[in-house]
């Protein structure tokens, strides 16, 4: 199936405009909780192992909660992903009563989002490769669904600038909207951030970050394969499908440090490179980055990344301030040192659909959709520095209209971009350009 970008955007509208007041809408307003509460019926768009993992989190955290609905776009996903759920309905008497998918609510293609958001779902979990992400959500809030979206939510400015308006539409409609950064919702990494705000280590002066680790996961190209769906496929290692793994994974610490900092830096110079995966295999991104991020009132954060095997694992946080430091996790090392008591049992993955679901039926909707947008593009500026070898300020970040995904979705010839060469890469570009 072959469906352009203006096409899949615009047919988004339309299908989900007469969505727009579903027929069996829950009701908000009301504070209910516990399985007298209204019920909440989820479908999740796109069944890899974050999705199926969400949807677990979703059915674990409140009560009342069933999965109705799932849409991929492959359909060996979508039955790899029945199967797990099958075996979890066999194991788990809770899952069991919760799981009410159906052949019929059951969809894959490029569409199948829209077949999913055309049921009677109250709430979508959107895990599709992030290159979908910023679509999906205008949809999903067009046809007026309740949201968790994983991140990121965009892989250049033309998502974003979707992402955010998808953001301020679900705002004014009273949706409940939640991303991906679970630490946010983590009680630890609230109140240690809570301290630091509260001056437990002084004035914060600088930080670090770091998601440095060993390689992930591809799979073999298939000679049945279109390059498209080789791409699709291993969508980590294009920058058109993930961001970037600056983008699509570092953006959790950058997204603590601008936490920690109350807003996002003003320019980036940063390096980065392609040192151990060289192989086609791997596409066109990056395996490490550095990145100097400077804030609006001088202030600097120190960004690490990378995906390189045989190397020594760290994914922390640190911040200094002028009377001591913290992790902003659990830690407070300063005259006056705390240390957040363990809390057994708690995970911050099922926390964040907890929160959202008991704001929705609060009344009192989440909407976390500026907050990962603007930390989303905060990682998108050190990717853009390192890909350019320039130092970039935020302005010319969102000034560029940077655009790279290909002209229309479909199963065919897609060429792959170059690998990004500092000092010859440029940020005004697009994927047809060939970068």
């Amino acid at each position: 199936m072959s469906i352009s970008r203006r096409t899949f955007v615009e047919s988004s509208a339309i299908v989900a405009a007469s969505l727009a007041l579903p027929s069996r809408a829950f009701a908000i307003g009301r504070p209910r909780s516990g399985p007298s509460a209204d019920p909440i019926r989820i479908g999740v768009i796109g069944c890899g192992g974050r999705g199926t993992g969400a949807a677990r989190n979703a059915v674990a955290a409140s009560e009342n909660v069933f999965i109705t609905a799932l849409g991929d776009l492959f359909p060996d996903h979508l039955r790899k992903a029945r199967e797990g759920f099958a075996k979890t309905v066999s194991e788990d008497p809770r899952f069991a009563a919760a799981y009410q998918v159906t052949e019929e609510t059951c969809f894959t293609g490029f569409d199948a989002y829209q077949q999913v958001l055309a049921t009677d779902c109250d709430l979508v979990i959107l895990a599709s490769p992030p290159a979908f992400r910023s679509a999906h959500l205008s949809a999903a809030v067009r046809a007026g669904k309740h949201i968790f979206a994983e991140k990121p939510v965009a892989v250049d400015i033309a998502t974003a600038l979707e992402a955010l308006a998808a953001a301020d539409l679900a705002k004014a409609k009273r949706l409940g909207y939640v991303a991906g950064t679970q630490r946010r919702h983590d009680p630890r990494y609230r109140e240690t951030i809570k301290r630091i705000h509260g001056g437990a280590i002084g004035d914060v002066i600088t930080g670090q970050v770091y998601w440095n680790q060993g390689g992930l996961w591809s799979h073999p190209r298939q000679a049945e394969w279109s390059d498209t769906e080789f791409h699709l496929r291993n969508w980590l290692y294009y920058t058109w499908a993930s961001g970037d793994h600056i983008v699509e994974q570092h953006v959790h610490n950058i997204d603590v440090a601008n936490w920690v900092f109350g807003g996002h830096p003003v320019k980036a110079t940063a390096l980065g490179g392609r040192q151990t995966r060289t192989d086609p295999t791997y596409g066109h991104v990056f395996d490490h980055f550095a990145v100097e991020y400077e804030y609006a009132d001088g202030r600097r954060l120190t960004s690490f990344c990378r995906q390189q095997d045989g190397t020594t694992s760290r994914v922390a946080e640190w911040f200094q301030g002028t009377k001591g430091r913290s992790n902003a996790f659990d830690t407070i090392e300063a005259r006056k040192s705390w240390k957040h008591a363990p809390l057994q049992g708690m995970n911050p993955y099922v926390e964040e659909h907890r929160n959202l679901v008991a704001s929705i039926r609060a009344g009192t909707p989440l909407n976390e959709g500026h907050q990962i947008v603007e930390s989303n593009l905060t990682a998108i500026l050190g990717r853009e520095a390192a890909y350019t070898g320039q130092t970039l300020t935020w302005d010319e970040l969102i000034k560029s209209n940077l655009s790279i995904l290909p002209k229309e979705w479909t199963f065919g010839a897609l060429p792959v971009p170059a690998v990004p060469t500092p000092g010859e890469t440029t940020l005004q570009r697009s994927f047809i350009e060939g970068w």
